[in-house]
């Protein structure tokens, strides 16, 4: 590892951290997973930052020129500031940036990780060839980012890209943010998968409930996923609601920014054609009809990749 062009990324979440040594051209040199341990309180989770930081610098410090941090919650990615992050009891406001900057005596730069994400297929993947183009991540939440004239747009406290927070019913389902009928309160994972529990109570003929046997009673996307490629019925349905779902969420996002390229990743882009093509077919119904023959959505490319590449494009985007 003789070049000096070496990043490392940093991908926060509530549960773990993910961290890797990363190249100017997206390769990951080395990777390493640890626990986020984010129900001891912020100190916590930002000594384990330290730690994974330190297991990434031994003996490569002098050729790591940034650290990038993709953080869930409202980044003020100016001064590193990340605020109201999502699943990290206790943790307020922080200026993370000064605080591992101090640590370590290298650049460092924070941005939300759904944006990070954008700038990475930006950077490395399948938002390359695009000036224009908004980035959604299916996951727990329903995260985004805008890139316009290949920059990330932030918004002025930087919290632009929230499409999880489009209402698509204002006397809908009950989303955590307070508000009602947000997308992210029917295709967020946990809001799926406790709708389709409770759909499975009712006498619906899905092969879906054997494989969730086999599972130790427990649901999850891929059994949904494996049940739809098998050609059941219900499961498909569950996937077409999904997409059909985004597609009128991400029309009014559209008609508002002008913005006509869609690249979905995060797990549930892991339903394929079957969630892409309804999203599709949906917002070429539902946007202006000026922008409709303009409509492209695919999936993005770095999958699990995202956060870390991610992350370390900060670096190489931003220095």
């Amino acid at each position: 590892m003789k070049s000096k062009n070496i990043a490392i990324g940093i991908d926060l979440g509530g549960t773990s951290i993910k961290a890797g040594l990363v190249d100017r051209q997206g390769k990951i040199l080395k990777r390493i997973i640890i626990d986020s341990n984010a129900e001891q309180g912020p100190d916590a989770v930002i000594n384990q930052i330290k730690s994974g930081i330190n297991r990434l610098l031994k003996s490569n410090k002098n050729t790591v020129i940034g650290i990038g941090i993709g953080a869930p919650g409202t980044v003020n990615s100016v001064k590193g500031i990340v605020e109201d992050p999502p699943n990290i009891p206790g943790w307020t406001k922080i200026n993370i940036g000064a605080i591992v900057k101090k640590e370590f005596g290298i650049k460092t730069f924070v941005e939300n990780d759904a944006n990070a994400a954008a700038i990475g297929e930006l950077i490395y993947g399948a938002g390359k060839k695009y000036n224009n183009f908004i980035m959604v991540t299916l996951g727990t939440g329903v995260g985004g980012g805008i890139i316009f004239n290949k920059k990330i747009f932030s918004g002025e406290t930087g919290g632009a890209g929230e499409f999880g927070h489009v209402s698509i019913d204002s006397i809908g389902r009950q989303c955590k943010c307070g508000s009602l009928g947000c997308i992210e309160a029917y295709i967020g994972k946990n809001y799926l998968l406790q709708r389709v529990s409770a759909l499975l109570t009712e006498d619906n003929d899905t092969i879906l409930k054997k494989y969730i046997e086999r599972n130790d009673g427990i649901l999850t996307p891929m059994l949904i996923q494996e049940a739809a490629e098998k050609g059941d019925a219900f499961s498909k349905s569950v996937i077409l609601d999904a997409g059909t779902k985004l597609g009128y969420a991400l029309a009014s996002v559209v008609n508002v920014l002008d913005i006509s390229t869609i690249l979905v990743g995060g797990g549930l882009a892991g339903f394929g054609k079957m969630l892409l093509d309804p999203v599709e077919s949906t917002l070429k119904e539902r946007v202006l009809k000026p922008f409709r023959n303009r409509i492209v959505v695919k999936p993005a490319k770095l999958k699990n990749d995202a956060g870390i590449k991610g992350a370390s494009a900060l670096v190489f985007y931003k220095s």
